[in-house]
């Protein structure tokens, strides 16, 4: 391939298109009315207006895209993630097109894109499960013969489902009509599907995901996993890896999990197997992600492989260049996701326009962004701004890195998940390793947060006292 066209905007559309130009190849970005300006517009070699700012109507719009990339003549196409990244139909439309879809083939996205679908391909490789049914229900009765079976309390979860829609949590049998009404109902009005399945909750767990990448030839390895428990509304948040908590003999099998995962999809390019983990360290088989995910430069990062040239290189038909045995961890990496939210006003949007923007710098510190000073963060598209990441020979280092980075990010003109991001990793519960997916929950407030505000300035203001009447003495001293 010479030239790709990346159907994505922001940082991602800018992350793929650094390592493309790496590899010599030209670059094609898409974008709407209000992105016209935006960085990943001016870095490609050539970019084509899609349509008005709504997705619906430009990153969304299949035909527009796939006659994009043929206009620009452009051999492949790059999803990145969220929009069409996992949509069969777009993969199949840009097959049928003539092009190359830069991701697995439309079989693996269709069958991994439904919970139960997943989990029914898999079951011939023992892959643990979470104790549960493996069909899709709308009765209530059964529901409660069900939960009644697996014990409470059971999770519901849509079977078409993703980031936390259609997700319900009952801890007794007589909450579970409700909650059960509530989960079809949002999942009818995400997803237009409203089946649902059952599963037994798992209390405590930590959300374990493994990296993985396969070619056409039949290799697949595994690029060690990443810990993604700090979470809120089922949103990551801040990830890192590897896990404080995975031994090498846990990592191994899980590894090996993940491997057969991909073989029963038969998938090629990368991807994501997630897992739950509970307090015993058993673990279960969640889903699989099939594009990139967000928090891929951790894995980065503590393997020396660039996931975006490794997917195209798939995708031109060419054989991993390394076996398992090639891979090992070295160091610690932790990623912030930067989001245009404000943390002490319940995580709600904050749009407005970046009157200061200036990004940290320095060794084991990397910003993926898509935004400058000036700009405004619309409000159309996911509120992430940037993924503030850093890498330290130890997980204390990375942390402290982090927090050092935090500091020297400034960001002003909208509230940033910045001083959450502190606040974890200041936490006791982070630091030592011992949290899961309901730190939020049972450590986070915005009191806290504020608090700490309040202090940092108080300290602030002490230290400034202090310098004014060291300058006043030695301004006395000279009089």
């Amino acid at each position: 391939m010479q030239k790709i066209l990346i159907a994505n905007r922001g940082e991602i559309a800018l992350r793929v298109m650094r390592s493309a130009r790496k590899m010599g190849i030209k670059t094609v970005a898409v974008y709407s009315e209000v992105d016209r300006n935006a960085p990943h517009v001016r870095f490609a070699d050539e970019a084509v207006l899609l349509g008005p700012a709504p997705s619906s109507e430009s990153y969304l719009v299949m035909d527009k895209i796939i006659d994009a990339a043929k206009s620009t003549g452009s051999e492949g196409i790059h999803p990145g993630y969220g929009f069409l990244s996992e949509n069969a139909e777009f993969a199949q439309k840009v097959t049928d097109a003539g092009l190359i879809f830069i991701g697995p083939n439309p079989h693996a996205i269709e069958v991994m894109g439904n919970k139960l679908a997943a989990k029914e391909a898999v079951a011939d490789y023992d892959i643990p499960m979470v104790p549960g049914i493996e069909e899709a229900i709308t009765d209530v009765e059964l529901a409660k013969k069900i939960g009644d079976e697996v014990g409470y309390p059971i999770l519901i979860k849509a079977a078409a489902g993703g980031g936390g829609k259609g997700m319900r949590v009952v801890n007794h049998r007589e909450e579970l009509a409700e909650q059960m009404e509530r989960a079809i109902s949002e999942a009818v009005s995400a997803f237009g599907d409203g089946a649902v399945f059952i599963e037994k909750y798992v209390t405590s767990p930590r959300h374990i995901e493994i990296q993985v990448l396969a070619d056409n030839y039949g290799n697949v390895v595994h690029l060690f996993e990443r810990e993604c428990s700090v979470q809120r509304r089922h949103q990551k948040v801040v990830e890192e890896a590897p896990s404080a908590v995975l031994t090498p003999e846990l990592r191994a099998r899980m590894g090996e999990a993940a491997v057969k995962v991909a073989r029963a999809c038969d998938y090629s390019g990368a991807g994501t197997v997630e897992f739950l983990l509970d307090g015993d360290h058993n673990f279960y088989f969640l889903e699989m992600n099939t594009r990139l995910q967000v928090e891929h430069p951790v894995t980065e990062l503590i393997t020396g492989v660039d996931l975006v040239e490794e997917q195209i290189k798939v995708a031109r038909n060419e054989k991993l260049s390394f076996t398992q045995d090639d891979l090992s961890i070295t160091g610690h990496a932790l990623e912030l996701r930067v989001y245009a939210e404000d943390p002490l006003n319940n995580f709600l949007p904050s749009i407005g326009q970046l009157t200061t923007y200036q990004k940290p710098e320095g060794e084991g510190i990397r910003v993926d962004d898509g935004y400058e000073e000036g700009m405004d963060v619309p409000i159309y598209y996911d509120p992430m701004i940037a993924k503030l990441v850093t890498y330290g020979p130890t997980r204390d280092a990375a942390i402290q890195r982090m927090l050092e980075a935090i500091r020297e990010y400034r960001i002003e003109g909208i509230a940033t998940t910045l001083p959450f991001g502190r606040f974890v990793c200041e936490h006791e519960a982070f630091t030592s390793g011992h949290f899961d997916t309901h730190f939020v929950k049972q450590h986070y407030s915005p009191e806290a947060i504020a608090q700490a505000q309040e202090e940092e300035e108080s300290i602030a203001a002490l230290f400034a006292g202090i310098i004014y009447r060291e300058e006043l003495a030695k301004v006395r001293t000279f009089d």
